[in-house]
């Protein structure tokens, strides 16, 4: 049996020292018996510049390289030998500390998976960094629980059809800054960018969870990658600039329980033929754990582990981050042997580096073995996915029998997960894995044949409904009808996810009702299926409009904890009921998922005015009567008189 490892493992980043003009490069290897650094030049990145040994002083292996010693070449790799089933001296390993990645022009991720395989020019490098880190940038902005609003968006897809982006800047970081004012427009407080870290263009996965390097930025997203080094740092800060100047918080995905070598054929990279053992965990046969579903669990519970994810989110936070949203968290707070535990030093780690560094903390509390939302993660401070909100407000929204009562814990905030705590309830109803909101109201099933696995990929737990039309063109008999009340329903969904108790997550391009064919897991289309139309917004520009007046007059309700009703004072949660009311301080929202009009009676005290409504309602609300009945499958919102709205927004129709 392994010895669990104690201790701390200082951060083993290349470093330049101006004053020596040299570089020190540092790998950490208990296992290793020798290693090299190997310093070549892109001009003929198959040809070593300098093989120089590195000298070991406890598990730390390091290596002094002079600057006048190689010239010009900036590239870096290492090559290890070790006791060990998975070390391959023949591979040129990439740092798993590199801040900046080269692909070279011959790159073969398959040479890679071959045992004694040479991959000295088809392996990526890390680029040996010619100064000091720069400055942190100063914090951004930090919302109020009750004004975030988080809105999660690619950044390749965001800008890749955006006629008013630079043709050049379209995909990258700086394209993505040129839409931060449209971004701010529509109301939301925070964006989250899908992962950002390197990845392998070569492995196929566009949302970039398999990542390569976790402190390094992803080169493909920076317009002048091939025209300077460090060009993917400058792009991003100036792209979190852009947002914090617009008062929008920037909230990255990051990916630390897997990496992109994949299971035992996968590809040598770095970690697997640096120290298998202490960076993955593996079962009694030796075989990879793959509770993340991608080929390796990483066993963050061992110090090496986790210093390089502290050191990747400082590093993140320095670039100007504001937050961070843990992908399949669940996996890091793993004991060293792959078991849940109820406490975990890591977790502990992350939020005092984010108390320290006055960062968000989100979680994916799952994994294929664990779902731990609510308390069961041992991260009690952290916000979370809340993919019961999710799955029960779809319910409610299809008019299932028993959705009122699940669905009204998540209208308070998911008391029965985070009792007194709806801070902590991160609200939504799509993401980027899974259907868009044009198409939960349009597919009933997923059409997934495009992504390569026979249509078997992505979950058949859609909660979805189509309207009565599978698919984008209804017969023309029926398709005013089937499109309007499309409409009503993405109206519906939108109010029942931003008045709720907790913080709403929009998936970008909701608001236009951006399409993906139905496909509910896109996650290798980077192409039209993924990329964000913003011509629909012509199309579906009454839609675009309501989600604005919508954020808007959320701003007005207040935190005032949440009281619930129903048509009459007390909500019905039996197991027909289909309807719900609730008061959100200046606020009063009527939600009718049946399929007839109901009349709802106000039971808040005091006069209060029309606001918004996904569909003209029956009969208007009238303060003398205290009622209004809702058309079927409709919402209505009222506000208190006193409650006004932000300049420049105006009450919906």
């Amino acid at each position: 049996m392994s010895v669990v490892p104690s201790g701390k493992i200082n951060a083993m980043a290349a470093v330049w020292d101006a004053t020596q003009r040299s570089w020190t490069l540092t790998l950490w290897s208990s296992q290793a018996t020798s290693a090299h650094a190997v310093i070549v030049d892109r001009a003929a990145p198959s040809e070593p510049v300098a093989t120089i040994p590195m000298f070991r002083v406890g598990d730390v292996w390091t290596a002094v390289i002079g600057a006048g010693s190689v010239l010009d070449a900036d590239l870096y790799g290492f090559r290890v030998h070790g006791e060990g089933p998975r070390f391959d001296p023949a591979k040129l390993l990439v740092d798993p500390e590199a801040t900046e990645i080269w692909f070279p022009p011959g790159h073969d991720r398959d040479a890679a998976r071959i045992v004694g395989r040479d991959t000295i020019g088809l392996s990526p490098y890390g680029v040996l960094p010619m100064s000091a880190p720069r400055t942190a940038m100063a914090a951004g902005p930090r919302h109020s629980i009750d004004d975030l609003v988080i809105y999660e968006i690619h950044v390749r897809g965001a800008t890749m059809c955006a006629g008013d982006v630079d043709e050049r800047l379209r995909g990258t970081f700086a394209g993505l800054a040129q839409h931060a004012e449209r971004i701010r427009a529509l109301g939301v407080t925070a964006i989250e960018l899908l992962p950002v870290h390197q990845f392998d263009p070569d492995e196929g996965n566009y949302w970039g969870y398999m990542p390569l390097a976790w402190s390094a930025l992803h080169n493909g997203y920076a317009a002048n990658a091939d025209e300077y080094c460090g060009a993917a740092d400058d792009e991003f800060r100036a792209m979190v600039q852009a947002f914090h100047d617009r008062d929008i918080e920037v909230i990255l995905d990051v990916v630390y329980n897997h990496t992109t070598e994949e299971d035992e054929v996968g590809p040598t990279l770095h970690l697997r033929a640096i120290d298998d053992a202490a960076y993955y965990i593996l079962e009694p046969d030796g075989l990879y754990n793959d509770d993340a579903g991608c080929g390796n669990v990483v066993r963050a519970a061992h110090p090496a582990a986790g210093a390089l994810i502290l050191d990747s989110l400082r590093r993140f936070a320095d670039l100007g981050v504001d937050g961070f949203r843990f992908d399949l968290g669940s996996l890091l707070g793993r004991d060293f042997y792959g078991q849940q535990q109820r406490t975990s030093p890591l977790i502990d780690e992350i939020t005092a580096f984010a108390a320290t560094r006055g960062v968000r903390l989100i979680v994916e509390p799952w994994d294929l073995a664990a779902y731990q939302v609510g308390d069961a993660f041992p991260g009690r401070t952290w916000a979370q996915w809340n993919g019961k909100f999710r799955d029960d407000c779809r319910s409610f929204l299809r008019a299932e029998n028993g959705a009122a009562a699940a669905f009204a814990q998540r209208i308070l905030g998911s008391p029965d997960l985070y009792p007194d705590e709806p801070w902590r309830s991160i609200n939504f109803i799509t993401a980027h894995d899974g259907f868009t909101l044009h198409d939960l109201v349009s597919y009933e099933h997923k059409h997934n044949l495009a992504n390569g696995w026979g249509g078997t990929d992505g979950t058949d737990d859609n909660r979805s409904w189509n309207c009565g039309w599978e698919g984008d063109d209804p017969p023309a008999d029926i398709a005013a009808g089937v499109r309007a009340l499309r409409m009503q329903q993405m109206k519906n969904a939108f109010v029942l996810l931003a008045l709720s108790a907790g913080v709403p997550m929009i998936l970008a391009g909701d608001e236009f009702a951006q399409t993906q064919g139905g496909n509910n897991n896109p996650y290798n289309q980077d192409n039209a299926t993924t990329w964000l139309d913003w011509t629909r917004g012509g199309r579906f520009g009454e839609l675009t409009e309501f989600v604005r007046e919508l954020l808007a007059v959320r701003r007005v309700g207040g935190s005032t904890p949440i009281v619930l009703h129903g048509v009459d004072e007390q909500p019905d949660l039996s197991e027909t009921s289909h309807s719900i009311a609730w008061q959100r301080g200046n606020l009063y929202v009527m939600a009718n998922a049946w399929w007839e009009s109901l009349e709802f009676a106000v039971h808040a005290d005091g006069d209060w005015l029309f606001a918004m409504s996904s569909a003209a309602p029956v009969s208007a609300y009238d303060n003398s009567t205290r009622r209004v009945t809702l058309a079927p499958r409709s919402t209505v919102v009222l506000r208190r008189p006193c409650a006004t709205l932000a300049a420049g927004a105006t009450a919906a129709r």
